[in-house]
């Protein structure tokens, strides 16, 4: 029998399940700060600090007692800024924000309350400790996350979700929480006015404004409003009221889609929230920022690699004496054409022979009278996950992404970013409709949404609207993300080939 881990019991589902990851997890950071804050008194200062804070008055605080304050107040303040809070754990990018927010502000305070008190604290101390500590607890976040997730792809430690809402309302939010099962929302009801017993499969259990009653004789977690309902201003306020009280928390969707939260700020005006949808940039100091980290990060990442790159040359190159670079013409930003350049993995004919494994395609399908066949033309795309046209050597470099490490030097030139929508072919832009052409607004990248969320399984529709959620919301933050999810995408080889 497997052993439990300290969660898995038989009451780890539901409010109390959820308390115990918080818990967990806030003592998991406790450690975190313990280990940045006095690793950087000791590396600083030695296993012995008998050094006290430099001061021009009569207050005398030595460092580990210093550090003893600063780790408290650290951990508060994770508290305090939510970073604990039920509804961010698991999912997207508040959580880590929100790491970095109570970070700097403590840092930012013990600066200003140095300055005040004409403290001086030693420059070394704080620049080993501040990014070991935020590192250190993105780290164990992410860490906690993922086996948060696989738990609740399993149906644990999710929130009973009842959805309000319009018949088609009620099914684009209940969709949108499949798609992500990390998050954790499980519905188990609707109340919606039409007629019908089920919604996607779930019982309809009463009308739109008895769903207030309904959740609470259900007990239910969340209770998520669509952004179309008939419950109109008054009916939502009242919702809000009757579910005072009962820890159910309210989530109401504005109906905008594929719009990430920083694009949306809500502006009061006189008592009514407003949500303010900010346009895309396209340029200005963020896009400098970005190009900067990108001709700077793939330089350092072509130093690092350098071993790589010459010993997998020369593999390629001894193995059957062609060329060791494989060049395609691909459509970068605003539709200008550049030569992607990566590591050769096919055979020296791959391109003569591609139309001879679509004829077999085709075969296959109609041998399988419209059944699945190993190789997929999705859209205007061609994979084959065991395509024979693949070498040894290509297929080992394929299966962890080496191959692409070329692009770096397309990165460097500025014909590509390390993170941005899918280079794709000539052949697939000239199919683009309207809608998808924004893809081009940005620079190509390396990685990008597509890579972290399935890469080569990705049906040829799913990686176009990530790509087109990328362009819309694009960030730096956010692309510090993308490249660390990057690393695990590709040690799992979930989808290289």
């Amino acid at each position: 029998m497997r052993g439990r881990g300290p969660l898995e019991s038989s009451s780890e589902d539901g409010p109390a399940g959820i308390r115990q990851v918080q818990i967990w997890l806030a003592l998991t950071d406790l450690c975190v700060i313990i280990w940045a804050v006095f690793g950087a008194l000791i590396l600083r200062f030695g296993l012995e600090p008998d050094s006290d804070l430099a001061t021009s008055g009569s207050i005398s605080l030595s460092y580990p007692i210093f550090s003893v304050g600063l780790v408290l107040v650290w951990w508060i303040s994770l508290r305090v800024h939510g970073a604990y809070g039920a509804l961010v754990l698991g999912h997207g990018a508040t959580e880590y924000r929100l790491i970095v927010n109570a970070t700097l502000r403590v840092f930012a305070g013990v600066a200003l309350l140095a300055y005040a008190l004409k403290v001086d604290v030693a420059r070394g101390y704080v620049l080993l400790a501040l990014p070991a500590g935020v590192i250190g607890l993105a780290t164990a976040h992410r860490l906690w996350r993922r086996w948060l997730g696989d738990r609740r792809m399993r149906g644990h430690l999710t929130h009973d979700v009842l959805v309000i809402g319009d018949r088609a309302g009620a099914e684009e939010l209940m969709t949108a929480f499949r798609t992500v099962p990390q998050a954790g929302y499980q519905v188990i009801g609707v109340c919606t006015s039409e007629e019908g017993e089920r919604v996607e499969g779930v019982p309809v259990l009463g009308t739109e404004h008895e769903g207030a009653r309904v959740a609470i004789d259900l007990g239910v977690d969340v209770v998520a409003c669509s952004g179309t309902h008939r419950l109109g201003v008054l009916g939502l306020r009242r919702l809000g009221w009757a579910l005072e009280g009962s820890d159910i928390a309210l989530v109401v969707s504005p109906g905008i889609t594929e719009v990430a939260g920083p694009r949306v700020v809500s502006r009061p005006v006189a008592g009514l929230p407003l949500l303010h949808v900010e346009a895309p940039s396209f340029s200005g100091p963020k896009l400098a920022l970005k190009a900067m980290i990108d001709w700077l990060g793939a330089v350092a990442l072509i130093v690092a690699f350098a071993p790589l790159l010459l010993f997998v040359a020369l593999a390629i190159k001894t193995h059957d004496g062609g060329p060791v670079f494989f060049r395609q013409q691909r459509v970068g930003l605003d539709g200008e054409l550049f030569a992607m350049v990566k590591f050769r993995s096919m055979v020296l004919d791959a391109e003569d022979r591609l139309g001879e494994l679509r004829r077999q395609q085709e075969e296959a399908r109609a041998e399988a009278d419209g059944g699945s066949a190993e190789a997929i033309d999705r859209g205007v795309l061609f994979k084959m996950e065991n395509d024979p046209r693949v070498t040894p050597i290509g297929r080992f470099i394929r299966r962890y992404s080496i191959d692409e490490l070329p692009q770096l030097i397309n990165v460097v030139v500025g014909q590509m970013s390390l993170v941005g929508p899918r280079p794709p072919l000539p052949d697939e832009v000239s199919r683009y409709e309207h809608d998808v052409r924004r893809r081009l607004l940005v620079k190509p990248g390396m990685t990008g949404l597509w890579q972290v969320n399935g890469r080569s399984d990705l049906e040829w529709e799913e990686g176009v609207r990530l790509d087109l959620y990328y362009v819309e919301n694009w960030s730096v933050v956010q692309d510090f993300m993308i490249l660390w999810r990057t690393l695990a995408a590709v040690l799992s080889q979930k989808g290289a080939y």
